[in-house]
């Protein structure tokens, strides 16, 4: 472990070859593994545990206690997956007594100016763009795609391989391989790029694009179409997510852009 000009508790639990840049604070009860560099000016608050491999840029805090009036100072966390990126001035706060924690899986990107308020939980292969700002308790699921600038509402879920444009009010929840658009937000067609390139055959994409046409654009309710998805579509992985999606949805799914 490289040290200069930083305080570190002596409690904090740090890999030997973590880097620690001048500035730096970092406080008890936190645990960064293997390979890690904090920048200069980050901090690194109590209750952190951040995986191996990641980089967190100047002016990021991680583990500051969440902007909720009813946190009473309970011991929550906040868990950080292997090979992120946390960049310049994003904040990921602890979770309170709802979930217990604030959950980053692994290979996220989190861009400059970033929030990540209480008790989100983010899956792996996530890209947040600059500036998103996720309210709390929000679930976003494997390889979503956030654009700069939006706004996501407390509670909402973002389904996987998801990508929703930039500058977007994010008041409903996303369903997976899908892309959101428009204010406010809207169903705007499949993801078909971001599925190409991670692997997904054309037999696949067209399966997802069926779905879709019976819960966007035909005519039926959202019940009656998840009916008609059953008895038409072959069971896939694929159909079976998005369904379950749709009716554990809480906050109810986006509409149609057309």
């Amino acid at each position: 472990m490289k040290q200069v000009l930083s305080y570190i508790h002596p409690d904090a639990q740090l890999a030997d070859n973590v880097v620690v840049d001048p500035f730096v604070t970092i406080d008890k009860n936190v645990r960064i593994g293997a390979g890690t560099h904090i920048y200069s000016n980050a901090t690194i608050l109590e209750g952190t545990t951040i995986g191996e491999n990641c980089n967190v840029f100047p002016s990021a805090v991680i583990g500051a206690i969440p902007q909720d009036l009813k946190f009473k100072g309970e011991k929550t966390e906040v868990i950080i997956g292997n090979n992120c990126n946390i960049r310049e001035c994003a904040t990921i706060h602890r979770g309170t007594a709802s979930k217990g924690k604030t959950v980053i899986g692994n290979n996220c990107l989190i861009m400059a100016y970033c929030h990540v308020a209480h008790d989100c939980f983010l899956g792996n292969n996530i890209i947040m763009s600059n500036a998103v700002q996720l309210a709390g308790e929000c679930n976003v699921n494997d390889y979503a795609v956030i654009g700069g600038g939006s706004l996501v509402h407390q509670f909402t879920h973002i389904g996987c391989h998801t990508m929703i444009q930039g500058g977007s009010h994010v008041n409903k929840d996303i369903p997976p391989y899908i892309t959101a658009a428009r204010n406010p937000i809207a169903f705007s067609g499949i993801n078909s790029i971001g599925l190409r390139r991670r692997g997904y055959s054309n037999e696949q994409i067209d399966t997802i694009q069926d779905i879709y046409r019976l819960i966007f654009n035909s005519g039926l309710n959202v019940s009656d179409a998840l009916q008609r998805i059953m008895e038409d579509i072959p069971a896939t992985a694929e159909r079976d997510e998005i369904v379950l999606f749709i009716r554990d949805s809480a906050r109810g799914i986006l509409k149609s852009g057309r």
